[in-house]
């Protein structure tokens, strides 16, 4: 048996060392690297069944061609010249009458390394085409971040093992970012204390000390009130305030006098009690560490939540101090020069961006040019994003003409006119960093493509070739792409060349060169108060505004939550029978007594719905959820789930106060018995 080192393609802040085993050219094991300081050996359930998604029958092996009417899923077997001179001839016809504006690409994080996530940009802006917002996940909690913080990067989440007081902030870490829960467990037995914040009780919240539920949307009351405590009992770090915080007088004197216990525990739910309980075991904290998640920002103020929230350890010096900080994101692809992968200088012109939280409203309204033409590649549309019939309707537009380069016949895959198929991570070279800790990885083909498989870079250069554009970079292999990068000095790879990352094993990057106390904002100093964000017609401290819910409220007596599932990721996974089973299925948590005033039996299919749609899940009974909040895990395949609808058809697409992301959670949906029995899935 040969064992080859890798690392994990999918959208989690782990990026995983992973350990590939190969017996008679079959991928027989997948486990841990001992050797990773960040994965220690351990690794998620989903990933332990990667060599079944390898190996799957499932997977796509040779491009197709619709057969049958669009979402039916009937195609036929062509061949790669075929399918690309169907492309190229479409997309010159439609360039040529429309404009190349009237083709949108449509990608995400269904790979993470910098070369395949990102081989299309280059292509897409030779050929002109609209743009891609790509805003889905976390642009606001970016936004939040950068409006105290500016460029200031993460604290080392390692480090979390020395700190006294660890806040696990709106992120499930057990589910959604396992390894950080290592370091967690190893600050414990050191002597910590661990707080979860959430809106219900998690798997996470097992392992907490403390578990404070707030109100969907009221994170940013709950951080004013543990400002207003800490300021009242004087558990500030005025010399660390003075010399390196913009903005603490004002926002004493101007915001916190709003936010008593009292106030704050009617805006959020938490007891004053346990209010004063957190603010007084924070202030009073060696140093503290917060865990920021992205979920707590995927509402209308997501962005705002999470600027108050950044300002917390800056009011108790935590950043100077070991084991202190905070954490949203890792910037470790600060440590790249990325415009050599996606060359926005070949833009012929200034292309209109489409944000991809809106793409139904794209797709279906009377753009100028319109949408005649979509390329999706590593991402699933059809399931993922909000306002799912609107999206679902325009891909059932005749006169749309949609590519789908995938591994298994998702969603998306079948409304698509052209199928192409896909590599998976141990058939491709690619480079990896991790917005959840420092450490870079390289990862080599390890066994050759399936049938006609073939990676997003290779498949661009194909294209590319075939519309004629003549660019070296469309020339390029992905390992010439890759020798590029790594050529380019910067600060972070300091002593780090390509030979360093041959072995295929993780390699840190260097931030010695990165100091604690120096915060790379235009004051050089943490900017509660910021002159930036009135610029942008932001307010210019922290603040909330209470969600506004007006009628919705009265005619859905329920907020959903969408929450991340434990046996996949977003639509990842859901080929897996296996995963999909012990995840449940397509289900909702209720608290018990909401159950018994809707007359819903525990364990019954129950319909979920709102003005905008409804979909069918099993209904669980659970007291892990608050009255008035019903939490809805996963992201399930539509061909999948009884009535062809998961959670996103009942999820609007308006966007989020700064960085014009996603708003998923907090809408109001109600719910009521099937009258007929639905077949589990």
């Amino acid at each position: 048996m040969a064992i080859f080192p890798t690392v994990c393609p999918i959208d989690c802040p782990d990026a995983c060392g992973l350990l590939i085993h190969v017996e008679d050219g079959k991928v027989v094991k997948c486990t841990g690297d001992p050797d990773h300081p960040v994965t220690q050996g351990v690794i998620c359930a989903k990933m332990t069944r990667y060599p079944q998604v390898i190996h799957s029958s499932g997977r796509i092996l040779t491009p197709l061609k619709r057969t049958g009417p669009k979402g039916a899923g009937c195609f036929a077997p062509i061949s790669w010249q075929e399918a690309v001179e169907e492309i190229t001839t479409r997309w010159q016809d439609i360039a040529g009458t429309f404009g190349s504006e009237a083709i949108l690409p449509f990608s995400y994080a269904g790979v993470m390394g910098l070369i395949q996530r990102n081989a299309g940009h280059a292509f897409f802006h030779r050929l002109g085409a609209s743009r891609l917002k790509r805003t889905i996940c976390s642009p606001a909690a970016d936004a939040g971040w950068r409006a105290v913080m500016g460029n200031t990067l993460g604290t080392d989440p390692l480090s979390a093992a020395d700190s006294d007081l660890i806040i696990l902030w709106g992120i499930n870490a057990v589910s959604t970012n396992l390894h950080f829960m290592l370091t967690v467990k190893e600050a414990k037995r050191k002597g910590a204390r661990v707080v979860v914040v959430d809106v219900y009780r998690t798997r996470t919240a097992r392992a907490a000390d403390e578990v404070v539920l707030v109100k969907p949307g009221s994170d940013a009351a709950l951080a004013l009130g543990i400002m207003h405590i800490m300021a009242a009992e004087n558990l500030v770090d005025l010399e660390f305030i003075e010399r390196y915080v913009q903005g603490w007088p004002e926002l004493k004197a101007e915001v916190l006098p709003e936010y008593p216990p009292e106030r704050v525990a009617q805006l959020t739910g938490v007891p004053a009690e346990q209010l004063v309980f957190l603010a007084r075991a924070f202030g009073r904290a060696r140093a503290p560490y917060i865990r920021i998640g992205g979920g707590l920002s995927r509402h209308s103020q997501g962005a705002m939540a999470v600027r108050t929230i950044s300002c917390l350890p800056a009011l108790v010096g935590a950043y100077g101090k070991k084991g202190g900080g905070a954490l949203k994101s890792a910037g470790s692809s600060s440590a790249f020069h990325l415009d050599l992968v996606t060359r926005p200088d070949l833009l012929p012109r200034e292309t209109r961006e489409i944000n991809m939280n809106q793409l139904g409203r794209a797709l279906t309204s009377p753009l100028q040019p319109p949408i005649k033409s979509l390329y999706v590649y590593h991402s699933n549309p059809a399931a993922v994003v909000p306002d799912q019939n609107r999206v679902l309707a325009g891909l059932m537009r005749e006169d749309l003409f949609t590519v789908v380069h995938e591994r298994f016949m998702t969603d998306t895959a079948r409304y698509a006119d052209l199928i192409l198929p896909a590599t998976t991570m141990v058939e491709q070279h690619d480079l990896y960093c991790s917005y959840g800790h420092y450490f870079i990885q390289r990862a080599f083909p390890i066994l050759p493509a399936p049938g006609e498989a073939r990676s997003n870079w290779q498949v661009f250069n194909l294209l590319a070739q075939a519309m004629g554009f003549r660019e070296e970079i469309f020339t390029w292999s992905e390992e010439q792409l890759i020798s590029c990068l790594l050529a380019q000095p910067s600060p972070f790879r300091e002593g780090i060349s390509e030979e360093t990352l041959s072995s295929g094993k993780a390699v840190r990057l260097n931030t010695d060169h990165v100091s604690p106390l120096h915060f790379q904002t235009p004051s050089g100093k943490i900017e509660i108060l910021s002159h930036r964000m009135a610029d942008q017609g932001q307010p210019l401290l922290p603040g909330y505004r209470p969600p506004q819910e007006g009628e919705l409220a009265e005619l859905y007596p329920f907020c959903l939550m969408p929450a991340p599932a434990h046996f996949a990721l977003n639509s990842n996974f859901c080929e897996m029978a296996e995963l999909r089973a012990r995840e449940g299925g397509p289900h909702v948590l209720v608290y018990p007594a909401d159950c018994l005033a809707k007359g819903l039996a525990d364990g019954a299919w129950v319909e979920m719905y709102n003005h905008r749609g409804s979909c069918l899940v099993r209904l669980v009974a659970s007291t892990a959820v608050p009255p008035g909040v019903v939490v809805a895990p996963g992201v399930w395949w539509n061909y999948l789930s009884p009535g062809g609808r998961n959670v996103n058809c009942l999820i609007g697409d308006d966007l989020t106060d700064m960085g014009e992301g996603s708003t998923f959670y907090g809408h109001r949906v109600d719910l009521k018995p099937l009258a007929d029995p639905v077949a589990s899935t």
